[in-house]
């Protein structure tokens, strides 16, 4: 074998592996589950309300820029418990860095505040 495909092996033998496993998935999942729907999968929610439409149909786009800015946030979060607590050890830098960080996300936030992505009609 070439030295390089000699390294990059082991790695086409994990995406390999990966395929194989993600197809007998979904072909195991069509062979063995029922594919016609029956009548209490089409019946009224839980909260009494009956399907406006088809639950396959397309989202509005402003559903999936609301669940992007709530993961930047939320690893905002995440990071900001840590830093608190390492606070005294990292000294001025770490506080600098951080203030740093809140700023890029603070203009992201008031950017995506003033294009009105986040109201709805």
């Amino acid at each position: 074998m070439a030295p390089l495909l000699a390294d990059y092996f082991p790695i086409l033998v994990f995406i390999g592996i990966a395929v194989v496993i993600a197809v007998a998935m979904v072909a195991s999942s069509l062979i063995a589950a029922r594919q016609n729907p029956y009548p209490d999968k089409l019946s009224a929610y839980e909260c009494g309300f009956e399907a406006f439409t088809d639950a396959r149909q397309r989202f509005d786009v402003r559903f999936y820029l609301v669940a992007i800015l709530f993961i930047i946030f939320d690893l905002e979060v995440a990071f900001l418990f840590p830093w608190a607590v390492s606070l005294s050890e990292i000294g001025v830098f770490g506080f600098l860095s951080m203030l740093g960080f809140l700023g890029v996300l603070t203009v992201g936030f008031v950017y995506e505040w003033c294009k009105g992505a986040l109201e709805w009609e």
